[in-house]
């Protein structure tokens, strides 16, 4: 994807690996992933050659000298992943944690998970999208299997400081900061108070936290009156259809202890489905926030940031579902690393190709596609190409229907499911002529 592979040559091409060869065949690999996610890493290369290089590179991760870090891999994605930033006034920059199981794989360096009998390793990204759920790169990640010598709840501290050290960087952009119950701790909420909210924070409350001045939290919230309602349509989960969801916004400024004697302000914004449907819990949410909320307007964005929190789920789903990297043999946690910031990068393009078809959907396909890509989506529906170039969401439609997307009237747009697995068929349908064009066979 995006013209002639120019996209792994922008997100890889800076690396600082120590050798112009390896580098290259980083780009390669990256490419080559990209174009079949689900497949194994010999399915994704071409012949036995191109399958020796990947493991040579993944084999560097241990090298006796000078061994290769993941970080120097996702180091150049990184600083692109900035740039993009920079050209929005809101980036939203979404953490959580998922485990990554290798239970039953003999990969030296694994350690227990949350249940103590499974091996694997964990996984930490901050993931920058925009408010219109652009995804806009992996802007930071922490990798570590257990016993690690470390407070784990300390990756979500150290999260809005990296978080709060780019915001300094990007001047004319607002960062927020993103992230789930697991992120309720009062030290996050001190740090950033302390370091004079170069982000902002939204976090979904864990604690009904007494309060300094007396009461609890969330019953000192919701005895404020609303300050009014709002409606969005719920998108639809596991054995959930779409639905439209009704909810009373309750704020109350409280003050919490800063950690240094004194008090700091701390706005809690409680949303409450007011009608839920028959069949349906009600849906509830819980926020914390520094910044000041006094209308609904100001009310509804958080909520808006907030329900932007599950593009990170369909980053991980893609990671493990799509690109299925709990699947990898490599033998040691260290090539799983090195091989994980590829397909960080990876499920994080294809994420972004399926959303960018929503966000502006009147692109020419031009834009993300080789001509050949977008020619094969409709040749292998045993159609025709238009003649004019399509836009980016016709051809993302199309490609998703060989994926199985159904394209009925009410189905929405496609998932990224459907994306990777119809761009299965489109990339090995487009080596297939250009191996015949190579030997002059068409």
């Amino acid at each position: 994807m995006n013209n002639k592979g120019n996209w792994a040559m922008d997100e890889f091409g800076g690396a600082q690996v120590g050798d112009a060869r390896l580098t290259k065949r980083l780009i390669k690999l990256a490419d080559r992933l990209a174009d079949a996610p689900s497949a194994s890493i010999p399915g994704a290369c071409n012949g036995h050659a191109e399958t020796q290089g990947a493991y040579r590179l993944f084999d560097q991760a241990r090298a006796d000298k000078r061994a290769l870090s993941w970080e120097a891999v996702l180091a150049p994605h990184m600083a692109r992943t900035a740039a993009r930033m920079a050209e929005h006034p809101v980036v939203l920059c979404l953490q959580d944690t998922t485990e990554l199981d290798f239970n039953g794989q003999a990969i030296e360096g694994l350690g227990k998970l949350s249940y103590e009998a499974q091996r694997g390793m964990y996984l930490h990204p901050t993931y920058a999208v925009s408010p219109q759920r652009l995804p806009l790169g992996i802007a930071d990640t922490w990798m570590w299997a257990r016993p690690l010598d470390i407070v784990e709840s300390r990756r979500w501290i150290e999260g809005y400081e990296r978080v709060a050290e780019r915001a300094r960087d990007l001047p004319s952009t607002r960062l927020v900061y993103v992230a789930d119950r697991e992120a309720d701790i009062l030290e996050l909420m001190q740090r950033a108070h302390a370091l004079s909210y170069p982000a902002d924070y939204v976090l979904r409350a864990l604690h009904n936290r007494c309060l300094p001045q007396g009461g609890k939290l969330w019953p000192e919230t919701l005895a404020a009156p609303p300050l009014g309602e709002i409606e969005f349509m719920l998108p639809a989960r596991a054995n959930q259809r779409t639905r439209l969801v009704r909810q009373a916004l309750h704020v109350r400024t409280v003050q919490l202890p800063d950690g240094h004697g004194g008090l700091m302000p701390v706005s809690c914004l409680i949303a409450r489905e007011s009608e839920p449907q028959e069949g349906h819990r009600p849906i509830e949410w819980r926020l914390l926030t520094n910044r000041t909320v006094t209308t609904l307007d100001q009310a509804a964005e958080l909520i808006d940031w907030y329900r932007c929190r599950w593009e990170i789920e369909t980053l991980f789903h893609v990671l493990k579902n799509g690109c299925r990297v709990e699947a990898l043999q490599l033998g040691h946690v260290k090539k799983l690393e090195l091989a994980l910031a590829l397909y960080l990068v990876v499920a994080w393009r294809l994420a972004y190709l399926v959303r960018l078809g929503r966000v502006h959907p009147e692109l020419p396909a031009s834009a993300v596609f080789d001509q050949i890509e977008w020619q094969a989506a409709w040749l292998l529906a045993e159609r025709a190409p238009p003649k004019k170039t399509p836009t980016v969401r016709e051809v993302i439609r199309r490609i998703a229907m060989l994926g199985g997307f159904l394209a009925r009237k009410g189905d929405g747009e496609p998932g990224v499911k459907t994306l990777w697995q119809g761009y299965a068929r489109v990339t090995s349908f487009v080596r297939g002529v250009e191996k015949m064009r190579e030997n002059h066979a068409i």
